[in-house]
């Protein structure tokens, strides 16, 4: 099947799409209260440990020590990061040293953290958003770039910024671009897997 280009009439078929999943809309709703409302800063472990498990079961990132990762944000003190829109942030709380001094990276997590404190500076970075962007790269080389360049956080968001300007899509915001690629990426390129 191919995949029909992205315009605004796309962008608003595939949000109405979204809103109609009513678990992840809940998910989302409660990962947004949990993030900016109850637990905002992220000084306390405990409040950042339970962040990190919420993502890390809602959104099945595989992280198997969620002490290490809230421990090593805690360490960071990303906080005045966030304040400031430093978009390096995302790559170093992504290398987290793991139990056995084993160093791991956990780039889409981290990318996820950031965006649910912040969706309209730090958009989500996962395997379907890399594979539309570079399928659509491949078809229209509306920027550049290889697939590895996806891996640097502040090429990455320039990238998708790249993909928004040559596409027309400047009255949508990075979250509804993410839900975008995720929902279509899903589509196109996961085996055996339908919205539900």
């Amino acid at each position: 099947m191919t995949i029909v280009k992205p315009s605004p009439f796309e962008i608003d078929d595939t949000l109405k799409k979204w809103d109609s999943l009513e678990n992840y809309v809940l998910q989302e709703s409660s990962l947004k209260k949990l993030f900016t409302q109850t637990y905002p800063y992220n000084i306390d472990i405990d409040d950042v440990l339970i962040k990190v498990c919420s993502l890390n079961d809602f959104y099945s990132t595989n992280i198997f020590s969620p002490f290490s990762v809230a421990k090593h944000i805690v360490e960071l003190r990303i906080d005045e990061k966030l304040e400031i829109d430093d978009l390096t942030i995302v790559n170093k709380i992504a290398n987290v040293k793991m139990p056995g001094d084993k160093k791991r990276n956990f780039y889409s997590f981290a990318s996820k953290y950031c965006s649910h404190h912040k969706p309209a500076i730090y958009p989500i970075y996962d395997s379907f958003a890399e594979k539309m962007l570079c399928h659509f790269e491949k078809i229209d080389k509306f920027h550049n770039f290889k697939k590895y360049d996806l891996k640097d956080y502040e090429t990455y968001r320039y990238i998708i910024q790249k993909f928004s300007d040559y596409y027309g899509l400047d009255d949508y915001d990075l979250k509804e671009i993410d839900k975008y690629l995720w929902i279509k990426g899903k589509e196109h390129f996961a085996k055996n897997y339908k919205l539900k």
